[in-house]
């Protein structure tokens, strides 16, 4: 029994951050994706996609820069563009309350032909949304957006992540 928790205690992810990167490019919409990455200081991770869970005892940290090949769970928003056109990703999140307490938290992602603004009013009702579905109230939510509009030329990215930390970085709470 004591290795089976062991196995799952790994796949539960004690800590998280949000990072954000644009990027611009005049030679593909790939290019301008990793100049996204590398302003987010998330190039070097190996990201695996993931859904939109905060396990209740895990705590925000200060951004930081993991170990290059590192498997890294995140939840993205993505959105590539063309010369002229505003793009924008963004990322929500927020602890959860039940009658019972704290409980987990949710994160949603959005990403579009959006300005920050729409973007923002868009995941705050989808957090709340996620929350009443769940018979849940939303504690203290927040949202990380980027947009932009492509110049002539170019090819645009903007991402945004919430990075769950791999098993073994140090927590260090900040928020």
């Amino acid at each position: 029994m004591a290795e089976n928790q062991r196995f799952n205690d790994i796949f539960v992810p004690k800590a998280y951050f949000i990072t954000s990167g644009e990027g611009l490019s005049g030679e593909s919409a790939l290019n301008a994706f990793d100049d996204a990455l590398s302003e987010a200081r998330i190039d070097e991770c190996n990201l695996v996609y993931v859904s939109s869970i905060i396990p209740a005892d895990a705590v925000g940290v200060k951004p930081r820069r993991i170990t290059p090949g590192t498997i890294t769970f995140a939840v993205v928003a993505r959105m590539d563009g063309d010369e002229g056109e505003v793009i924008g990703a963004g990322i929500g999140y927020s602890r959860c309350r039940t009658k019972k307490g704290p409980s987990y938290g949710f994160v949603a992602e959005n990403h579009g032909y959006k300005d920050s603004k729409t973007l923002e009013d868009e995941l705050l009702k989808r957090l709340q949304k996620m929350a009443t579905s769940r018979s849940m109230k939303l504690v203290d939510p927040k949202v990380v957006t980027r947009s932009m509009r492509v110049p002539k030329d170019r090819y645009g990215c903007c991402v945004v992540a919430f990075i769950y930390l791999p098993l073994g970085q140090s927590p260090n709470k900040a928020r």
